[in-house]
């Protein structure tokens, strides 16, 4: 196992990823096993700008190599159902009258991982051509869309191809609780176990 990457300094990190996903070991899918191909890429939520930042590089250098990126942030594409069904004036005028616990099930209710975002998902994934989908936007669709809830519903949908998270918090495993990802390193009840942290990849 690879020692500790994801606590180097972002460069060291860059070079960790850029290596990783532009291998022949990654986008072919191998030594998975059965697994789905879901990899984190957890990071510290205040380092969000200089993981921005690092996304739009690695898919430059991608692209410079022949590796098409698909990339979906989360919370541009809840914004986009929800002008599509339009239901997004209606919501920005709403906000200011309902509380924070009845905005919550309503965006919950229209963006639901099953029934609306990940079948949006599915459409993008169906007319571009692409070789890695990265998932960004984690932080933003926080408290109504869950990361673990997105990744159980896209199993089905986007198991050809590598998916890579870029998770605003720490992705754990331990033999007591299984594996949990930890939204800004404090919410500790999303249980998901079928990804891969990036970081213990090897090339």
């Amino acid at each position: 196992m690879i020692p500790d990457i994801g606590n180097k300094p972002i460069q060291d990190r860059f070079q960790h990823l850029l290596t990783i996903i532009s291998g022949q070991r990654f986008l072919q899918k191998q030594g998975l096993g059965n697994e789905v191909p879901f990899f984190i890429c957890p990071y510290k939520p205040e380092e969000y700008i200089q993981m921005e930042r690092l996304q739009r590089q690695i898919v430059n250098q991608l692209s410079q190599t022949g590796v098409r990126v698909l990339e979906i942030n989360l919370y541009d594409l809840s914004i986009e159902i929800l002008k599509d069904r339009g239901i997004w004036e209606q919501l920005l005028e709403m906000e200011a009258s309902v509380s924070k616990d009845q905005l919550k099930e309503l965006l919950q209710g229209v963006l639901d991982p099953e029934a609306h975002l990940v079948p949006a998902m599915a459409v993008k994934l169906a007319i571009i051509e692409f070789d890695v989908l990265f998932l960004s936007g984690v932080g933003e669709v926080f408290p109504y869309i869950r990361s673990h809830n997105v990744l159980n519903n896209l199993q089905s949908t986007a198991k050809e191809k590598p998916t890579v998270m870029f998770f605003p918090g720490d992705y754990t495993h331990s033999l007591e609780s299984g594996a949990s990802l930890d939204l800004f390193g404090k919410l500790h009840d999303d249980k998901y176990y079928r990804a891969f942290n990036i970081y213990h990849c090897e090339a």
